[in-house]
């Protein structure tokens, strides 16, 4: 599978601006992809105020990803503020090229940043069947929590959306290469750049790692668009002849 990760600095809290930047790093992607991966709240910036920019299903940036999957014909995700029901959502996206949606509520809201008193939690984890490869979605504090994410489906790679600081981005390079070793999976993490309002920095380190830790694709710390080529064969060969998965532990998440 072929993967685009997209790295980039967000306006804060203006879905319209955040979208002309993606589609013109988009458009940079002149090879055949199978995937497109956005950060966490690529529209807006990590904002608890939901109320102002929250969207529907329905709204303006989902028919966006609809089309830019479509122009592609490859696979779009990246996590949105979404609101349904009354609630509001830390909701990650992933949209087919036939343009249908499946999706992922954050299981984890960030407490330090007030995040589990405006968005309501997920209650399920979402295992995405595509291109014949499972693929667990997550969202940055998820990263941090490695019971949610243990490999009990067999998933093939394990896909982080971030908006993840400077000041942790030592954890979530040990975090990912954690993740990836301990599910014998491939585990990729894409994050922002720039300054948000709340004046944190954010460095990126977007990468790839693969399911024994090497890197396929080192941290990396400027804008851009970085392809990655992932190979489910190789995959499962190293699966058979280190069969840790069988010796997991047994266990049931209580929601």
């Amino acid at each position: 599978m072929k993967i685009a990760l997209i790295q980039s600095d967000l306006v804060w809290e203006n879905s319209l601006k955040n979208r002309e930047n993606f589609d013109l790093l988009i458009n940079e992607i002149k090879d055949e992809v199978h995937l497109i991966v956005l950060p966490e709240m690529f529209s807006t910036g990590f904002t608890m105020n939901a109320v102002a920019v929250a969207e529907t299903m329905q709204g303006e940036t989902i028919d966006w990803m609809k089309l830019k999957a479509k122009q592609k014909n490859a696979a779009i995700t990246g996590s949105l503020v979404i609101t349904e029901n009354g609630h509001f959502y830390n909701r990650m996206f992933f949209v087919f090229p036939s343009g249908e949606i499946q999706y992922y509520d954050k299981r984890h809201s960030f407490s330090l940043a007030g995040e589990d008193k405006v968005y309501t939690r997920g209650e399920k984890k979402v295992i995405i069947d595509y291109l014949d490869w499972k693929i667990c979605l997550q969202v940055c504090y998820d990263l941090r929590f490695p019971v949610f994410a243990r490999n009990v489906e067999n998933y093939d790679l394990l896909l982080y959306v971030a908006n993840w600081p400077k000041v942790r981005t030592n954890a979530w390079d040990a975090l990912l290469k954690a993740r990836a070793i301990e599910n014998l999976s491939y585990t990729i993490g894409v994050n922002r750049i720039g300054l948000d309002a709340n004046n944190y920095e954010h460095i990126g380190h977007t990468q790839a790692v693969d399911f024994l830790g090497n890197y396929i694709l080192e941290p990396q710390e400027k804008k851009g668009v970085f392809i990655i080529e992932l190979d489910k064969n190789t995959l499962y060969e190293t699966r058979k002849k280190l069969d840790f998965l069988s010796d997991k532990d047994q266990f049931e998440i209580k929601l």
